[in-house]
């Protein structure tokens, strides 16, 4: 494909041509395993890697089926680490938890128990303790990680070294560059070099930018919606300032409740249309239409402890 100074489709910059929402577009899996992979990637980043191709097939066969999202990471510009580095994730919005551990070599992440990953149990692997950033350059699955990632991983290096990484596709390529913070599990798209450092000094100080969040990995699209329209009516910025308590469906309705701050209730009802079909991807062959979410209605229903 030709490169995007000859006119070439970019799907990002047509969703931001639309004024595409961001909202209730994150992934809704809360379990990850990040393995460190460098060198290229090809479309599909586990098969088409420099990994051994039986190990690629069984390790993406075990995390199918123990429910867990697997991504390739590298740091940005080239390495070659004397260890294979991996992670463990578990976003749940109440208890998100990362471990790590530096392998002698990548198969050795198949003695990993992934099934007790995807049920959000510890490995036992070394806690770690600060968060971590990671943006999507995945290039041969979409041209527009590349062109946005690449940059965004560059600033986001120079700002915090330790904590940035690239990584494999994550979802949402019209929203590039994207960034997910692990072990919370959130979604930021169209995040620019400038925007970067500053989301992750503002999420270390405990606080998300809604201005670029897609939504928080674990919840369904529209609870994540919900989260977003909730915050954004309250002004509240607090990374555990929010939390979900339950939710239900009714005539396309989704109505989710949430606590903040332990004290106070809400009531928070989203519904769900589709778009007119558009090209989501840029190498996507056929049209679709993506889902967006509307406020119905955001109300108090008193406090916790309350009748």
């Amino acid at each position: 494909m030709s490169g995007a100074s000859s006119g070439a489709f970019r799907c990002s910059a047509h969703s931001a041509t639309l004024a595409e929402h961001l909202v209730g577009t994150a992934s809704t899996v809360s379990a990850f395993l990040l393995l460190e992979a460098p060198g290229p990637w090809g479309a599909d980043a586990l098969r088409d890697s420099r990994l051994p191709d039986t190990f690629s097939v069984e390790l993406a066969g075990r995390c199918r089926a123990a429910g867990v999202r697997p991504l390739l990471i590298r740091r940005h510009g080239r390495s070659r680490p004397s260890r294979t580095r991996c992670f463990a994730a578990y976003a749940s919005p109440r208890r998100p938890w990362l471990e790590t551990a530096a392998l002698t070599r990548p198969e050795d992440v198949l003695d990993l128990d992934l099934r007790q990953l995807g049920l959000g149990r510890s490995l036992g692997l070394d806690a770690h303790p600060e968060p971590i950033f990671l943006v999507c350059t995945h290039g041969r699955h979409d041209p527009c990680c590349a062109e946005l990632g690449r940059p965004l991983a560059a600033a986001l290096t120079a700002a915090r070294p330790d904590q940035t990484w690239e990584c494999s596709h994550i979802g949402g390529d019209r929203f590039a560059g994207n960034l997910m913070v692990l072990p919370d599990g959130l979604y930021y798209g169209r995040v620019d070099p400038s925007s970067g450092p500053r989301i992750a000094a503002e999420h270390l100080a405990g606080r998300l930018d809604l201005d670029h969040l897609r939504g928080r990995a674990g919840y369904g699209f529209a609870t994540q919606a919900a989260e977003w329209h909730l915050r954004r009516r309250l002004d509240l910025f607090g990374v555990e300032q929010v939390e979900l308590e339950s939710q239900a469906i009714r005539g396309g309705i989704t109505t989710v409740v949430f606590t903040l701050d332990s004290r106070q209730r809400w009531r928070v009802s989203v519904g769900a249309t589709h778009a007119e079909p558009q090209q989501l991807t840029c190498r996507s062959d056929r049209l679709r239409r993506a889902l967006q979410f509307q406020l119905v209605a955001v109300e108090p229903i008193g406090p916790v402890d309350g009748p």
